[in-house]
């Protein structure tokens, strides 16, 4: 065991079951590897046996959003220092091999060498009550469209007498009209069947649909008390506000700045010039689903916003395309949320120095 007067840096390589944790010491050697159960008291013993080693400086941990997210909790309330490690790219794992205990010596090593420097989400606040209502709330939409396009395709293949009289009704008249059925005969009929079918459906519907506007019913008070500010902003309501919110998470401080927050929600574009060309391309990365949630504000805004409206007719004048507008405007908007995002409120305690 190597002296506790010795700074280590720790590595942890997460998994269902188990966490394997390795040390290694500032120079980069590799001093202990060992795996421990994903248990309240296997967090302990591994905490402690991460001390054994020496005064720990920090721990890369990979997984935080998701194996990782106990473990990083527990460390967090325990004052340890947590660096976000994504995992190893596949030409290092074909140079290097793959095994746990060589995944968390290199979530340590990237922690020395600098390589991982991200700051995790905390996920112990408000924010993170509105990414789990979310979740719910997601699958429900999925379901009822999942629903829907099933009933209309069955009408697209049902018996020509009953198509006919689904033909032309809206969604809502569809789906009323569909639970409002009574169909009888025998489940042996091919037409029977497909009413008796699409009633289930559209009953499955109507219950999904009540399970999202409760969802909305309960997002929308959270997403205010967590950002009002941002709520306020034009073209800017509770799903898209508890989207950008569950991107940033509930230690937005950990974003050094806007454009950091732009990279992150993939909005900021990416240099591509060579020679005598100058130009930026369009950004793949970051979070999709907050990348969306701009789209959304933007679609919205050039809509309804007389500013922005005034901003694509210049800018079109001018010979940019729809497609280079929008992705000015979704920077902007960004600016924009991040400047809305809620921080950490410091206390008179701790502005007051202590002797």
């Amino acid at each position: 065991m190597a002296s506790k007067g010795i700074a280590v840096i720790g590595g942890i390589d997460t998994h269902t079951d188990f966490h394997q944790a390795a040390v290694i010491d500032t120079v980069g050697r590799h001093l202990a590897t060992k795996a421990f159960p994903t248990t309240p008291d296997g967090y302990q013993h591994l905490l402690d046996w991460l001390l054994s080693h020496g005064d720990l400086l920090a721990v890369g941990l990979e997984g935080t959003g998701a194996y990782g997210a106990g473990i990083a909790r527990f460390l967090t309330t325990h004052d340890i220092t947590i660096v976000e490690v994504d995992r190893p790219d596949r030409k290092a794992r074909r140079h290097n091999g793959k095994s746990d205990p060589l995944d968390a010596y290199a979530a340590a090593t990237a922690v020395l060498s600098g390589r991982a420097s991200g700051t995790p989400k905390t996920r112990n606040g408000i924010v993170e009550a509105i990414r789990t209502l979310r979740v719910a709330r997601s699958s429900a939409v999925k379901a009822r469209t999942q629903t829907i396009n099933q009933i209309r395709t069955l009408i697209v293949t049902a018996p020509a007498g009953l198509r006919e009289k689904l033909r032309g009704l809206t969604s809502g008249e569809l789906i009323d009209t569909l639970a409002r059925s009574r169909p009888a005969g025998d489940l042996a009929d091919p037409q029977h069947a497909t009413r008796v079918a699409l009633r289930r459906l559209a009953r499955r519907h109507q219950r999904l649909t009540e399970e999202i506007t409760e969802a909305d019913t309960d997002l929308g008070p959270l997403t205010t008390q967590a950002a009002p500010g941002l709520v306020a902003l034009p073209g800017i309501g509770p799903e898209t506000a508890g989207q950008l919110l569950t991107t940033a998470g509930d230690n937005p401080d950990r974003l050094r700045s806007e454009a950091s927050f732009a990279h992150l929600c993939g909005t900021a574009p990416l240099p591509a010039s060579s020679g005598r060309t100058n130009r930026h391309r369009l950004n793949r990365g970051g979070d999709r689903q907050a990348n969306r949630a701009l789209h959304t504000i933007v679609l919205v805004r050039m809509r309804h916003d007389e500013r922005t409206r005034d901003y694509v007719t210049r800018r079109t004048a001018e010979g940019m395309t729809k497609k280079d507008i929008m992705r000015c405007l979704k920077r902007f908007v960004a600016r924009e949320v991040y400047r809305q995002l809620p921080r950490p409120r410091i206390t008179v305690e701790q502005l007051t120095p202590t002797a």
